[in-house]
């Protein structure tokens, strides 16, 4: 058989193929024929329900010991001064200052969760100390500015005297980029400064 009558023989299987699926058209309301059933149907539990698969009876298990949620990165620090002088000796900012993005997203952070106690600029003079409650430090000056990263961040997941913990409202990349927003404050205020 020559290549010629091949490509007949096989348009005239094609058409024929094509015409017979017309023809044989499935009714559209009945579904196909599955083949593997248990691929496309598994058996499901209910979470709370009894379950014969597993010693204990039931269906949602305890998570493995040392298993760590997806998305979420344990800080092996406590909430006390001296590891928070060890997150600064430990810990590196990944995010660089100069950044624009960096910057913008720390911004919007800091007039977030920060500048109602802090003030727009750090200074202590937020909205929240205006009326009564005791203005935390200013964030231009003294040990702030002496503060390393690491324990900016710190005090950002663990809290600090009247200063609570962030960690649950703020996640971690945005904590970092605060720290980002502070320390570019810091410049701003330096090079503001009046020359001696």
């Amino acid at each position: 058989m020559n290549l010629r009558a091949l490509n007949w023989v096989l348009l005239v299987g094609f058409l024929l193929t094509v015409a017979l699926n017309f023809a044989l058209r499935p009714d559209p309301s009945r579904p196909n024929f599955e083949v593997f059933p248990d691929m496309a149907h598994s058996a499901r539990s209910n979470a709370f329900s009894p379950s014969k698969v597993f010693a204990d009876g039931q269906t949602l298990q305890r998570p493995p010991e040392g298993a760590i949620p997806r998305g979420w990165l344990p800080l092996h620090y406590r909430a006390t001064p001296e590891d928070a002088a060890r997150a600064g000796a430990e810990l590196v900012n990944p995010f660089a200052a100069a950044d624009p993005q960096v910057r913008a997203r720390g911004a919007f952070v800091f007039t977030t969760w920060c500048q109602p106690c802090h003030g727009a600029g750090g200074r202590g003079d937020g909205p929240v100390a205006q009326r009564g409650f005791p203005p935390p430090a200013s964030l231009l000056s003294g040990k702030a500015v002496e503060m390393r990263d690491g324990q900016l961040f710190h005090i950002l997941t663990y809290g600090q005297a009247n200063m609570p913990s962030y960690a649950s409202q703020i996640s971690r990349e945005d904590r970092w980029k605060a720290v980002s927003y502070v320390r570019w404050l810091q410049s701003q205020a330096i090079a503001s400064a009046p020359k001696p």
